[in-house]
């Protein structure tokens, strides 16, 4: 598919590091203006050195998801410096540290969480779609997780906030279905990323025994599967969550 989005622009949130970092070169490689956009300054523009050394273009957006008029300045700069916005992939996300019993559930902590992962997508497709419909179409791809679909025991917040991710791409993915803007999720279980690495060896153990392919997954794998939703081999597809998971919901 190498060159097939030549012409094009995508934006990533979340693209400082790991699977959001991935999916932003990958945007590249395939020929796409890339904005990318994080809290993290510093890293965000780490990103766009190393698009730039693949030979792509990309830009830095400073964005907080949670923030309303952030999102909007951060879309309308997009469209400024592209003059379009085709693809969009909201990757900014956060977990809880540590596992814990309903009973002990931090508010702080659940209020933070469910602002980043829900309201956030929210607040993106919400600004994203318009430029979407003015041109006549576009795909946005939300990294919501298999903890989307299952139950992650120990994060209440976060399994929350991926189901209500799923909830929100089926119910846009139904609005503007007829306006030629294709929006699904990806689940993905554990990935390797910087985050998982900083996990003590035993836990990355356990982790890595509940997937039957006997590995964690990668970032580039998560965002091969962004490429194809966002490429015309997915006209078909809407409204759904792709799975990528080492065969750990087979069980």
């Amino acid at each position: 598919m190498a060159g097939t989005m030549t012409g094009k622009t995508a934006l990533v949130t979340g693209a400082a590091s790991g699977i959001g970092r991935a999916i932003a070169l990958a945007f590249a490689r395939e020929g796409a203006g890339v904005v990318v956009t994080d809290i993290n300054t510093n890293a965000g523009k780490e990103t766009v050195e190393l698009v730039g050394k693949t030979g792509g273009k990309a830009v830095f957006a400073q964005c907080d998801v949670t923030k309303g008029e952030e999102v909007k300045a951060m879309v309308e700069s997009t469209v400024r410096e592209f003059g379009r916005l085709d693809f969009a992939c909201n990757d900014a996300g956060i977990h809880n540290p540590l596992p814990e019993s309903l009973t002990e559930v931090d508010e702080d902590m659940w209020d933070k969480i469910i602002a980043v992962n829900l309201k956030g997508v929210m607040l993106c497709m919400k600004h994203e779609v318009p430029p979407m419909l003015k041109q006549g179409g576009g795909v946005i791809v939300n990294i919501a997780s298999l903890g989307g679909l299952f139950a992650e025991p120990g994060s209440y917040a976060y399994t929350a906030s991926k189901h209500g991710v799923m909830g929100l791409t089926k119910v846009a993915a139904f609005q503007y279905a007829r306006d030629r803007i294709r929006i699904s999720a990806v689940c993905p279980a554990c990935i390797d990323t910087p985050m998982l690495a900083s996990a003590p060896e035993e836990v990355r153990q356990y982790l890595k025994s509940l997937h039957p392919i006997g590995r964690f997954g990668k970032p580039e794998e998560v965002a091969a599967a962004v490429m194809w939703l966002c490429s015309d081999l997915s006209a078909f597809v809407t409204g759904t969550g792709v799975v990528l998971d080492g065969g750990a919901s087979a069980i």
